[in-house]
């Protein structure tokens, strides 16, 4: 499965990703703000990463960014199950911070995640992350009253974690392909 929004390009990890994946993900302050990624990331996580089985109902991508070298790998992003719908996770690499990649991945996903019918998601981001609760608010997500402690493997530790849902209707159902492409 692939998407093609503004910018970016979101696709399926291959087995030669592995070491450009690496590179941008071992760095200690983006493994902070994730909860199932450890620090240090290895050569061995990345490329059981990469191997890990794609579910067509809870897809993961890498987002890319092409460009007239190719396309290289900005961050990730992906669906998991939730109780009641799907969670939403992403990072983004340091170097490309702050230029709204996320944001966009994030409509992305949330377009594909209507067009598959399902009819919430959910997100969390650690509290001394706000950034990303920009990103789920600028996606159209809205901050619940609940704060849970959530374990980071890269921090070693739980950490209070705020939360975010976003119920989606038919208008989040992309049927149409350029609507999904704009909403993106």
């Amino acid at each position: 499965m692939f998407i093609r929004s503004e910018r970016l390009f979101l696709r399926p990890g291959w087995p030669e990703d592995w070491e450009e994946l690496l590179g941008v993900i071992a760095d200690e302050d983006v493994v902070r703000n994730l909860a199932s990624v450890p620090w240090p990331y290895t050569a061995e996580d990345a490329r059981s990463f990469i191997g890990l089985p794609q579910s067509h109902r809870y897809p993961r991508f890498l987002i890319t960014r092409p460009d007239a070298r190719g396309a290289c790998i900005v961050g990730c992003i992906g669906l998991d199950r939730a109780e009641g719908g799907a969670e939403l996770g992403y990072w983004i690499a340091r170097d490309h911070w702050g230029r709204g990649y996320a944001t966009e991945a994030v409509r992305a996903v949330v377009g594909l995640a209507g067009a598959m019918r399902h009819t919430r998601v959910v997100a969390e981001h650690f509290v001394d992350n706000p950034a990303s609760g920009r990103v789920l608010e600028k996606a159209g997500f809205r901050r619940t009253a609940r704060v849970v402690e959530r374990f980071s493997k890269g921090r070693g530790q739980a950490c209070p974690a705020r939360t975010y849902e976003l119920a989606l209707g038919p208008s989040h159902a992309c049927g149409d392909a350029m609507r999904c492409k704009r909403a993106a």
